[in-house]
C-alpha cells in the first residue's frame, strides 16, 4: 500500500481541493454527455476509472461504461468487474480480443514474446488492447479515460479535452489535473470499491505479466513493462498520431 492511499480526509487543504476537483469533473462529464449523446467511459478498473465510474452512478449521467478483457488479466481485476456489478448495478459491457489475432500473434511469437523486444509488445496491446478499443468507439462521438498528467512521462501535457485523431472523435480526461492523494482520498471518502491488487503495491494495474508492484520511491507506472524505458510505456490505446 502506497502512502498516497490513506490520505488525512481531516486535512481541510485536502478536502477543498477536492471538493473543488470533484465539482470541476462532475460539470466536465455533464457537458460532456450532454454535448455528445454517444458518449462512453473505458474503464480499465483502475483507482482513477472507478472514481469515474462511481461519478457517472452517483449523478445518473447518460454515459456507457466499458472494459476491455485482454485474456490475462489478474484475478483481483475480475474480482472487480462482479463488485462493480453488485455496487452500482452496473454491467460492465465488455470487449475481447478478435481471437484470431491472438492465436496469430502466439503462434508466430510465442505466449510471452511481448518480453522480447518492444515492437512485439506493442504488437501484443494492439491484438489485446487496441483493436478490442477500435471496436468499443465504433459509433461513438466522444470518450472518457482516468488517465492522469502526473502518472508517466509520456501524458506530462495532458489535456483535459483533447481530439482523438486515431478513432476521430473527442477525448476527456476529467482526473488530467489529480494528484495521486486525490484520487484516493475520493475513493475513501467514498467508499468507492477498487482493486485490491492497489493494497499490495500495485499502482498501475495491467495485464499480469505485464504489471509488477513498485518500491515505495518509485515512479507509480514503474511497474508497467518495467524492462523498457519509460518514453516507451504506453499500450497504444492513448498514443496520439504525429503530427495530430
Amino acid at each position: 500500500m502506497t502512502p498516497n492511499m490513506n490520505p488525512d480526509l481531516a486535512d481541510a487543504n485536502l478536502r477543498r481541493a477536492l471538493d473543488d476537483k470533484t465539482t470541476a469533473a462532475i460539470d466536465l462529464l455533464t457537458a460532456a454527455a450532454r454535448e455528445f449523446p454517444a458518449i462512453a467511459l473505458a474503464n480499465s478498473l483502475g483507482a482513477e476509472d472507478m472514481v469515474l465510474t462511481d461519478m457517472i452512478v452517483r449523478n445518473e449521467l447518460d454515459i456507457e461504461v466499458f472494459s476491455l478483457d485482454t485474456g490475462r488479466l489478474p484475478a483481483e481485476t475480475y474480482e472487480l468487474m462482479a463488485e462493480v456489478q453488485k455496487r452500482y448495478d452496473l454491467r460492465l459491457k465488455v470487449y475481447y480480443p478478435n481471437h484470431e489475432s491472438v492465436e496469430l500473434f502466439v503462434r508466430n511469437h510465442g505466449i510471452n514474446a511481448f518480453y522480447d523486444s518492444v515492437e512485439l509488445r506493442k504488437a501484443c496491446c494492439h491484438a489485446r488492447k487496441v483493436e478490442p478499443l477500435a471496436r468499443a468507439l465504433a459509433g461513438k462521438r466522444a470518450w472518457i479515460t482516468g488517465l492522469r498528467a502526473q502518472q508517466s512521462a509520456t501524458r506530462a501535457a495532458l489535456a483535459v479535452r483533447d481530439f482523438d485523431a486515431t478513432h476521430g472523435i473527442e477525448k476527456f480526461s476529467p482526473l488530467a489535473d489529480w494528484s495521486e492523494k486525490e484520487v484516493w482520498a475520493y475513493i475513501r471518502l467514498h467508499e468507492v470499491p477498487y482493486n485490491r491488487l492497489h493494497d499490495r503495491f500495485y499502482p498501475s494495474i495491467g495485464c499480469a505479466p505485464c504489471t509488477r508492484p513498485v518500491a515505495i520511491g518509485e515512479d507509480i507506472r514503474a511497474g508497467r513493462w518495467w524492462w523498457e524505458d519509460p518514453e516507451s510505456k504506453e499500450c497504444g490505446l492513448h498514443v496520439k498520431r504525429s503530427g495530430a
